[in-house]
């Protein structure tokens, strides 16, 4: 059976930095955007690790809510939905579409594996132009347990109809990473600007600096 490669989509397949004008008309200062991510991933392994399961949209409206507070910031219903639902619409790095094909002509099954629900995966990928290149779109949203937990991990190797050893994570977050190892599958780590390994945790054997440059290792590990 030919080898499955599972996709993060938040900042490994889109770029988030195309929120940054509606973050600076809403808070003055684009660099928010930044601050709300990670309060939007640390809402997340709260709910996760106290099993207080949030569908990923509605943990993401909460953490802008407390940034706002933070910041002293009245937010009107639309400029919050604005935000939220332009996440549906992020561009994908220049690099992806054709690094994904040249993975799918080379044998590969690819699949997508988000903390987002598959109604709003389902709708990034068809405005990114890149629905068509997955075999699947899988939810961590389907299990209700988000990653890092090993559920989502092992729901898409089930999905797929593999071992979870059959399977390889690719992802520009750390923790994604490290929650693929933890739960048995390969790995492979996109290098984007600001993204770096966490040293205390489990490697993975595959590093790159851009989407192209892990699909070329990926082929090269596998030949």
């Amino acid at each position: 059976m030919a080898p499955v490669c599972l996709f993060d989509v938040n900042e490994t397949l889109l770029d988030l930095r195309a929120l940054d004008p509606l973050f600076q008309r809403t808070f003055d200062h684009e660099g928010v955007r930044q601050q709300w991510f990670a309060q939007f991933i640390q809402n997340a392994f709260l709910a996760t690790i106290t099993d207080h399961y949030q569908p990923f949209g509605t943990i993401g409206a909460a953490a802008l809510d407390m940034i706002a507070a933070r910041r002293g910031v009245t937010l009107s219903s639309a400029d919050r939905s604005t935000i939220i639902n332009g996440l549906k619409t992020l561009p994908p790095y220049p690099e992806v579409r054709g690094a994904l094909e040249t993975l799918r002509t080379a044998g590969f099954r690819l699949a997508t594996l988000t903390n987002s629900t598959a109604e709003v995966a389902m709708s990034q990928l068809t405005h990114a132009g890149l629905a068509d290149v997955f075999e699947k779109m899988l939810s961590a949203d389907e299990v209700h347990r988000l990653k890092p937990a090993p559920e989502p991990y092992h729901h898409a190797a089930k999905a797929m109809g593999v071992e979870v050893g059959n399977v390889r994570l690719i992802a520009a977050h750390a923790w994604d990473i490290a929650g693929a190892l933890n739960a048995g599958c390969a790995a492979a780590f996109v290098a984007r600007a600001g993204m770096v390994l966490d040293p205390l945790a489990q490697a993975p054997d595959i590093v790159g600096g851009d989407l192209r440059e892990v699909v070329d290792r990926i082929l090269a590990v596998s030949r």
